[in-house]
């Protein structure tokens, strides 16, 4: 058993490392690594060497595509740390990480300071209440700005960061190193040595006047949320360090306080203090709430005696392994060969193995107990946000969200003989990424790929020639258009069939209504119990579900719909679930003939940075794909455009925007909503329809 297993839990951290593309995570993630003594040699993302993004098409792109999990040691404690990616096609990847940790680390390039997959990925950690602190990177280039990324982390975020360090820059606005606030010395990494050796020195005269202003406003944010802090700062005393890192630590998990450092993680500045940090401020799984279960009856906490209870929040394959399920355990201990409840399916399974991984690589174990994530290896029913537990003490936890498909595109084999290889192929895939959906065309006979966006599906079928060798050929993309109803109406079917014997009835009376963007299928009753049993109901709400999926303007699903079953009647011999069902689907058919229905299309929304001399270059171009800009903000040298625009609109946007801006602009846009497809293109849409 290694020293890292012996950890106590309060000296554990799980936490996630986030941030917008390009802001320097998975950099910042190879200097952790390095300086706490997981690798002895740092890979840098432009070389395709970082140890964290493994897979051949991360090295290539420079971009992290699957979460990744790893191990370290830093001051007695262990850090379970998952390294998410960063571009909008995969963020689910960060959704079903997020679930499972306890902390997260956000960090913002100083240049391009809070962008828009830095705000998706701080919303998402909001929804899970996950107390985080912040990195303000790249402060090593000229035109970074420590200051504005504070005031914009506050203002766009609606939190309020606490500022631990300054950054120390010459006259030629290089920097030196970084001012300790609470400290009071100044921080100079020695390069010789790869940053490993830090100098402390006093603070220079030129910067005493600012780290005393930034000193005050830290104090007095964290004065706001404790008594004791407070009542030194009223009477004009600074607080011990060890009572102000407490009273910054008790705020950084309520999430009434962000704390704040920075540096230049590529020149191997500011690493060991975020290590600090994130002992410091980040909970154990002592320190958040004990897990629940869906019906609210049960609890786990986190303890190791306690009934065993897991969390599957990833599927993948390994070529030497097989099979990896990994699983944050929230309570109990399970040795290898332990048996398990699936919970999700309520299947017995025997856990065979157990791993701690770094990156792709996997370290046995004999055990997993309570705050531990780990991969397992023992069954083939596992599936993500499935529940593991003790047989004797089962529970079930929540299930893990994830957004709907956006873009389609048909795969084909490159010959009939590969038919199975690339079914069986494209069937692990998806049991690996729940945002991936595979359906077959009932017109055409095609096999259906749903996923994020452009570069998910091209990553997908890049890994199914990779790591299958299966050569798919794949059709133009396509939007997931949807259909909803613009006035409300009434619809009655009464389905009577006799044919000698028992017959067939059901008689159903609808009314459908518009609803607001966002709202799905929602079904109710208002039918009395003499009219329509509550026995048929549940039949007639799947008939008019399945319906809907297919709408009458182009087949693609409805939403935004009202339906409720305000009458009907039945006969006590006759009437039985079939005949329900299909009087129900004959109504919605007849409302599909005499209704007003229309399209929706997905809106994206996101920023477009571009070099001012691009500025209305680019602006042209969005009006040409009926862009709108919500905001324009000039920093720099260069024109932020808060934008919104339809997602049909954006397909080969990258190798456009590239050259109209000689490669030097860029973008990030996700889908927010649908809305209303303008008149005059629903039928080119429906025209072109096809994979």
């Amino acid at each position: 058993m290694s020293s890292l297993d012996q950890i106590p839990l309060e000296k554990v951290r799980n936490i996630g490392i986030m941030a917008h593309i390009d802001a320097g995570k998975t950099t910042t993630t190879e200097r952790i690594l390095y300086y706490t003594g997981q690798i002895h040699k740092m890979g840098e993302v432009h070389d395709g060497a970082a140890e964290m993004d493994w897979m051949t098409q991360e090295r290539e792109r420079g971009i992290t595509i699957t979460s990744a999990a790893t191990t370290c040691p830093w001051l007695g404690y262990r850090i379970n740390i998952i390294d998410t990616p960063g571009h909008v096609d995969f963020t689910a990847e960060v959704e079903r990480s997020l679930r499972v940790l306890d902390g997260g680390v956000v960090i913002f390039s100083g240049v391009e300071m809070v962008e828009s997959q830095s705000e998706t990925v701080w919303r998402q950690a909001d929804r899970y209440r996950i107390p985080r602190i912040a990195f303000v990177n790249k402060l090593d280039r000229v035109e970074s700005s420590y200051e504005e990324t504070l005031k914009m982390i506050e203002g766009r975020l609606g939190v309020r960061p606490v500022p631990l360090f300054l950054p120390y820059r010459d006259e030629d606005r290089r920097l030196i190193g970084m001012v300790d606030l609470i400290g009071r010395e100044l921080l100079v990494w020695d390069q010789a040595s790869l940053g490993a050796v830090i100098e402390r020195r006093p603070i220079p005269p030129v910067m005493e006047e600012k780290a005393d202003l930034y000193r005050e406003l830290a104090i007095e944010r964290v004065a706001d949320v404790d008594d004791r802090v407070m009542e030194l700062f009223v009477e004009g005393k600074e607080p011990e360090p060890s009572l102000f890192h407490d009273a910054l630590r008790n705020g950084c998990l309520s999430g009434e306080l962000i704390p704040v450092l920075g540096g230049a993680a590529f020149q191997n500045i500011g690493v060991q203090p975020l290590l600090d940090a994130i002992v410091r401020y980040l909970p154990s799984p002592l320190d958040v709430p004990p897990v629940r279960s869906v019906d609210g009856e049960e609890e786990r906490t986190a303890d190791p005696s306690q009934p065993f209870s897991a969390l599957a929040f990833k599927v993948a394959a390994d070529r030497y392994a097989g099979r990896l399920v990994f699983v944050r355990v929230y309570s109990g201990t399970l040795p290898v060969g332990g048996h398990v409840l699936n919970a999700s399916t309520g299947k017995g399974l025997r856990v065979t193995k157990i791993f701690r991984m770094h990156a792709n690589r996997r370290t046995p174990l004999e055990r997993m107990e309570a705050g531990d994530i780990v991969a397992v290896v023992g069954s083939s029913d596992i599936l993500t946000g499935d529940t593991i537990c003790d047989r004797s003490a089962p529970i079930l936890l929540e299930k893990i969200e994830f957004p709907e498909p956006v873009v389609f595109v048909a795969v084909e084999p490159r010959t009939d003989a590969e038919f199975t290889s690339l079914t069986e192929a494209l069937m692990k895939l998806v049991e690996e990424d729940p945002t991936l959906h595979l359906r077959t065309d009932e017109t055409t006979n095609q096999m259906i790929l749903g996923g994020m966006g452009e570069l998910h599906l091209e990553v997908i079928l890049r890994r199914l020639r990779e790591e299958f060798g299966v050569i798919a050929h794949a059709g133009k993309p396509q939007v997931a258009y949807r259909e909803t109803l613009f006035e409300p109406l009434e619809v009655e079917e009464r389905f009577v069939r006799q044919a000698g014997g028992r017959g067939q009835y059901g008689h159903v009376v609808l009314r459908l209504e518009p609803l607001p963007r966002g709202s799905g299928i929602r079904f109710a009753c208002t039918a009395k119990e003499e009219e329509v049993p509550h026995t048929y109901r549940n039949a007639i709400e799947n008939a008019l579900r399945a319906t809907l999926t297919n709408g009458p303007v182009a087949g693609y699903p409805l939403a935004d719909i009202g339906a409720t079953l305000i009458g009907g009647s039945f006969h006590p011999v006759d009437s039985s679930e079939l005949a329900f069902r299909a009087a129900t689907s004959v109504a919605l058919h007849k409302a599909y003939a005499t209704g007003v229905f229309g399209l929706l299309e997905p809106i994206m929304e996101g920023e477009v940075v571009t070099p001012s001399e691009y500025l209305g270059d680019v602006m042209e171009d969005l009006a040409r794909r009926r862009g709108e800009i919500r905001e324009l903000q000039a920093r720099e040298t260069v024109q932020v455009l808060s934008v919104s625009v339809p997602l049909a609109e954006t397909f080969g946007y990258a190798t456009r925007l590239r050259s109209l801006t000689q490669g030097r602009a860029m973008y990030s846009l996700r889908v927010v909503r649908y809305d209303v497809v303008p008149d005059g293109l629903t039928e080119k849409i429906v025209r072109n329809r096809g994979y």
